[in-house]
């Protein structure tokens, strides 16, 4: 049988995963931008060779202007509608005797809610 408290000591790993994935990711992202920037614009247009810090900033810069920092899962039609539209359909689907049951497991999985109190 599946024992969901051997999960828990596996999340401060993912974690910490997660965070070294996103820093390479962010270096990656910095180092690809200074090498266009420094391979293509000073030729084409006699600007400045720019180093790492500067190409984080650029990179950051254009989020700001063009990205912002709004989180786009969910938006449009894409598949994050149809899968939210499908939790919603199955939550209206269910009794109320089955969404009891559903909230204690949810409960006994994950504990406590963010205010503090039993979800």
């Amino acid at each position: 049988m599946f024992n969901h408290r051997d999960m828990n000591h596996r999340h401060p790993r993912k974690f910490l995963g997660f965070i070294l994935l996103g820093a390479v990711g962010i270096a990656a992202l910095g180092l690809l931008v200074m090498s266009l920037w420094n391979a293509l614009l000073p030729a084409l247009f006699g600007l400045k060779v720019i180093h790492f810090w500067q190409a984080l900033g650029l990179l950051a810069l254009s989020r700001i202007l063009f990205g912002g920092f709004h989180h786009r899962h969910g938006r449009g039609f894409g598949p994050g509608l149809r899968h939210r539209q499908h939790i919603i359909q199955r939550w209206e689907s269910m009794s109320p005797e089955e969404r009891e049951t559903f909230k204690a497991g949810m409960r006994s999985r994950f504990g406590k809610c963010r205010g503090g109190q039993e979800a």
